[in-house]
């Protein structure tokens, strides 16, 4: 995240910000890579490096992969790039291959499982060192259409829901974990997905994702009592089975402003820069501490304050700060345009309601 406030943003590009992201790196490069040796990546480390805790899954390579490729993006020292490609390519065999070394042993009695989370990371991935190498993009391109592909198997109902969990082909699941839906996470995946198809030139596809990964999850996932996207929800409107469903997150709003905005400045809809100023009028208002700064990340139902830490095991400085700056970045842009027709200012338009069931 240092890296890119320092190469994308004038007012960040400062020596004191890149040595920061520097001795991160090198921190990284030392001791992170555990676990079977030199292969996965600590979650937790000690001040001194010492491992604490390793997950089962992909994701603390997914996040180590993107800060080498950044560092290698500002410094130009190769050997951050060589650590990201390398990396890449693990990752690549866990999903695609081989995911013994994960240390996941497949149960008897656990179904075959697909959450939304590993073809969403691995798609980010591919945008994340795809930019502005034509080599690796090259390289990449399949893997990205692959992605593409799983993640839109995650419409399901015919085409009235996004589903969090499918079968390993493409089929809904029994249970709760099958009923299992996450607004935040489809928004998320429905940028990713957004950057792909434009960045292809399809536009069909594009328009395929506004309608089921930004405005289906949008309407289902948001509150009509309160405000703000519910942390989790139950497809056929059971109660969910996780203690904070009805909680709001700081996450899934960051990604749902920057969705919203991305969908607006490639499409021009004024319905999607209304739902931006919605979804930011709510976050600013909730989750800012207007005393202090930052951001609280856990509010209850009502968008009272459930937690005052601003920082945690989960709360890092990702969400918060790729939001604002992707956003500044996005905005900028859209200023800067001439303007051919008048746009509706968005604080006058009507609140738009969460959707009733899933009709």
């Amino acid at each position: 995240m240092y890296c890119y406030l320092y190469r994308k943003f004038q007012r960040f590009h400062h020596s004191g910000l890149l040595d920061a992201a520097k001795a991160g790196g090198e921190f990284l490069l030392r001791y992170a890579r555990v676990a079977p040796p030199g292969k996965k990546c600590a979650f937790v480390l000690t001040r001194d490096g010492r491992p604490v805790k390793v997950q089962r899954t992909i994701f603390s390579e997914c996040f180590y992969t993107m800060a080498m490729n950044e560092l290698w993006r500002v410094t130009g020292e190769g050997h951050y790039q060589r650590e990201a490609v390398e990396m890449m390519d693990q990752i690549v065999r866990w999903v695609r291959e081989d995911q013994s070394g994960l240390g996941q042993p497949r149960l008897a009695g656990a179904p075959a499982v697909e959450p939304m989370a590993v073809p969403m990371m691995l798609l980010n991935l591919v945008e994340q060192l795809s930019e502005a190498d034509m080599e690796l993009a090259a390289q990449y391109a399949e893997l990205g259409n692959w992605c593409t592909q799983r993640l839109l198997q995650h419409v399901q109902r015919d085409g009235q829901a996004i589903l969090e969990n499918v079968s390993e082909d493409g089929k809904e699941l029994s249970g709760c974990l099958g009923r299992h839906q996450n607004p935040g996470h489809a928004l998320e995946a429905g940028w990713f997905l957004l950057r792909h198809s434009i960045q292809k030139g399809d536009l069909e596809l594009r328009a395929h994702i506004i309608d089921k990964f930004l405005l289906l999850p949008f309407h289902s996932g948001w509150d009509p009592e309160h405000g703000g996207l519910f942390y989790f929800q139950d497809v056929d409107d059971f109660c969910p089975t996780q203690l904070e469903w009805a909680m709001k997150l700081w996450w899934p709003h960051s990604e749902a402003m920057i969705a919203f905005l991305m969908g607006y400045s490639d499409s021009g809809d004024p319905a999607l820069l209304h739902l931006f100023y919605q979804v930011a009028e709510y976050t600013f208002r909730q989750f800012r501490d207007p005393e202090y700064g930052e951001w609280f990340g856990y509010l209850n139902r009502e968008g009272k304050v459930a937690l005052t830490i601003k920082g945690g095991p989960f709360k890092g400085c990702f969400h918060v700060p790729r939001c604002l700056a992707m956003c500044e970045e996005m905005l900028g842009v859209l200023l800067s345009r001439p303007a051919l027709e008048p746009v509706p200012d968005a604080r006058s338009l009507p609140a738009v309601p969460a959707r009733q069931g899933m009709e």
